[in-house]
Order: C-alpha cells, then sequence, then structure tokens
C-alpha cells in the first residue's frame, strides 16, 4: 500500500533521511524505532507529503507522491491519512465530540453515530461533552486516536504518540492504537525512541544516519 523507494531528505548540508526504503502493507503496525533528532518525524512528515522529498519516490496505492500538487496532496492527507500526536493537538475550546468529528467535517459530512461510536470504541463513552482541561494526558490522547480513525484512514501516522504520558497510560493507549487500527483494516506507522512501545508492532525498523534497517 505505502512504498518508498530511496528516500531522501536533506537539510542544507546535513542529510536527514539517507536513501530510505521502506514497504508497509494494508493492515500492517510498523514501527520505526530512533533516537531523538535522528529523523523519525521528518519521515512522517515526508510520508505525508507535508515536507518534499529531495530524492526518491513514494507510492500510496498506484499513486506517486512525490509527483502530486500541493492540492493533491491536501485532499489525501484529509481522505486516506489519520495523525496522532505526542502534543495531542487537541482544540482546547471544542468538546470531545465535536474534536473527533473534524475529520469528517472537513469532508463536509455530518455523521453524529459515526462520531459516539468512534468514542466509545476508545472508552470514552459519556464524556462526549467533556472539554479537553477535564481529560487527562491518557484520556487526551484516546480523543486524538478517535479523531485519527473516524474517517476511517487507510495509514495512520502516530509520532511519538505516548511521550507525554506515564507507562501505564502509555501502555494503554498503545494497546488501543493497535487494537483499533487492526479492526478498521488500515496500516500505521508508529515513530518512537523506545524499543518497549514498538514490541508490539508487526515489523520493526531501525532509523539512523546511515538509514533504515530491520530489527528483531
Amino acid at each position: 500500500m505505502l512504498r518508498l523507494v530511496a528516500v531522501g531528505k536533506r537539510y542544507g548540508a546535513r542529510t536527514v533521511l539517507n536513501r530510505i526504503s521502506l514497504d508497509v502493507q494494508a493492515g500492517e503496525y510498523v514501527a520505526i524505532i530512533g533516537e531523538s533528532g535522528i529523523g523519525k518525524s521528518t519521515l512522517l512528515n515526508v510520508i505525508a507529503g507535508l515536507e518534499p522529498a529531495d530524492e526518491g519516490q513514494i507510492f500510496f496505492g498506484e499513486r506517486e507522491l512525490t509527483r502530486l500538487d500541493d492540492d493533491a496532496l491536501t485532499l489525501l492527507r484529509r481522505d486516506r491519512y489519520g495523525f496522532v500526536f505526542q502534543a495531542f493537538h487537541v482544540l482546547p475550546q471544542l468538546s470531545v465530540e465535536q474534536n473527533v468529528a473534524l475529520p469528517l467535517l472537513l469532508r463536509g459530512v455530518s455523521d453524529a453515530s459515526r462520531v459516539r461510536a468512534m468514542i466509545a470504541a476508545v472508552g470514552l463513552a459519556g464524556r462526549e461533552a467533556s472539554t479537553p482541561r477535564e481529560l487527562s494526558g491518557g484520556e487526551l490522547q484516546r480523543v486524538a486516536i478517535a479523531r485519527a480513525l473516524v474517517g476511517e484512514p487507510q495509514l495512520v501516522l502516530a509520532d511519538e504518540p505516548t511521550g507525554n504520558l506515564d507507562p501505564e497510560n502509555a501502555r494503554q493507549v498503545l494497546a488501543l492504537l493497535r487494537q483499533q487500527t487492526k479492526e478498521r483494516g488500515a496500516a500505521a506507522i508508529l515513530a518512537t525512541h523506545s524499543a518497549q512501545a514498538a514490541a508490539g508492532c508487526d515489523r520493526r525498523y531501525r532509523l539512523s544516519a546511515q538509514g533504515i534497517e530491520t530489527v528483531p
């Protein structure tokens, strides 16, 4: 479903992504492991079309992302991708239900039943009217997962989604993310510095200055 072929990214004289080749199939849950600052977020941004690759090719299904213009990439992100971030990025002025509904509203879709079913799926039934300031960090990340999945994306990109959570909440959020993406047949890429966080993934890769390699 997603294929990277010798993808490179530089910032000035510094090479951040060194000829990265990667295949992710529908339904797979894949981890990209690496120390902070090595380029994990950059890799996800390049996959999402938020930053251009300087070399190589990226294919999403039959479409070559590296040939799409900004408008086409925006539509692709809206309709086919879901995002989960370390900092949650939940809008403080909106309720849980309104936050989760945002991806559908951006498509011009109103589907309260789907939104409420997704909220229930992440264990927040009854909290639809709550605001972010009334939620714990673990609950905020559950909202973020529900928002990422409500639009039924084909690919979920999760960038250090447990970085701001305590160990128990981190464990629960990772299990939930895996369960919900698997149930919906989506592929997911988890970027993390933690080997423990990556342990539940189907495949694991280590990103370094030299490139990317499979790890046990």
